[in-house]
């Protein structure tokens, strides 16, 4: 018996542009999916008011305990694993905070797995601890794929946030999601690979997600990355090159503060800029979820500290110690 015929997703479909493909020069085939690649950012763009949603309920769960699950398979599924796995070494973040779920187990990330990305059981086995406070995220180009289906009908069925990533605006499986993230980024290049533009577009929402997050919850201050763990010499360096830039002072003056805070960046940090001593600044940071500008908003204020701050604030904290609005 024939397998019922699906609609062909947009990113199956074949590009007119590139029917010629194989009788083009190297460069004209360069140019032609440079070409392709400069319409991935206006559409991730056009996705932007969605997924600014997706980070703000993403911040909420997370400090309420929550956790994020991707889920993917194949190219999907190893950018998935990608995001992931850079997240610890650039944020700090604890383990289990971000995990990815990719179809096949390690096995498929560096070969294809036969039949795994058909396993709605094993989508839905993979994700079948996940609760109300956690978010899901699936993510599948064509917006069918079965490994996710199972993964998105079992995080809904254990209340979980969910999120759908795809190139295929009228994705079949946008109803098991409560959020749709879909950059319509239309036919590759290569007729079916969406490792080229529909793969870019993932990476991209995937950057600008992770990123926000991270940001949101309190991990940078400024543009400066504040929770780098300094677990060998080249990142000891990294740590007192930040301290210097951040609180703008020179290196000596970093190495104290950093030694008087055992080693941590970010009191370290709250304490040169606020002039408090650094078990002040450590508690002022665990009052605020881990937030420099608002642990400096704490400390700065002269109510916080019985009288004005010892000495002048640095020009450019200005706009941090100010009250909010």
């Amino acid at each position: 018996m024939l397998d019922e015929v699906q609609v062909v997703a947009p990113t199956e479909e074949r590009n007119a542009r590139s029917m010629d493909l194989d009788r083009r020069s190297t460069l004209e085939v360069l140019q032609l999916l440079n070409d392709a690649d400069a319409q991935v950012a206006p559409a991730v763009a056009a996705t932007l008011p969605v997924l600014a949603r997706l980070v703000d309920a993403t911040v909420e769960r997370v400090r309420r305990g929550g956790a994020v699950h991707y889920a993917g398979a194949g190219t999907s599924g190893r950018l998935a694993v990608l995001d992931a796995a850079e997240l610890r070494p650039t944020f700090n973040v604890p383990p289990g905070l971000v995990v990815a779920h990719h179809a096949g187990g390690r096995a498929a990330l560096v070969d294809a797995v036969e039949g795994v990305e058909d396993d709605v059981a094993a989508g839905a086995a993979d994700l079948a601890a996940v609760g109300p406070d956690d978010v899901v995220v699936g993510l599948t180009a064509s917006g069918r794929t079965p490994y996710v289906r199972g993964a998105l009908t079992a995080a809904r069925q254990r209340g979980a946030l969910t999120a759908l990533v795809t190139s295929n605006p009228s994705a079949e499986l946008a109803a098991l999601a409560d959020l749709l993230i879909a950059p319509d980024t239309g036919p590759e290049v290569v007729t079916g690979s969406t490792r080229l533009k529909a793969g870019t577009a993932q990476k991209l929402v995937l950057n600008g997600f992770s990123t926000a997050v991270m940001v949101r919850l309190g991990h940078t201050f400024e543009n400066l990355m504040v929770d780098v763990v300094a677990t060998n010499a080249k990142l000891r360096g990294r740590v007192v090159r930040i301290l210097c830039e951040a609180a703008g002072v020179g290196e000596p003056a970093a190495r104290q503060a950093l030694a008087e805070s055992g080693g941590e960046l970010k009191p370290a940090l709250v304490a040169l800029l606020a002039g408090a001593p650094s078990e002040q600044a450590r508690v002022a940071l665990e009052q605020h979820d881990g937030s420099v500008a608002d642990a400096l908003r704490a400390l700065t204020a002269p109510a916080a500290i019985g009288g004005p701050v010892p000495g002048p604030l640095p020009s450019r904290l200005a706009g941090v110690a100010a009250p909010a609005e």
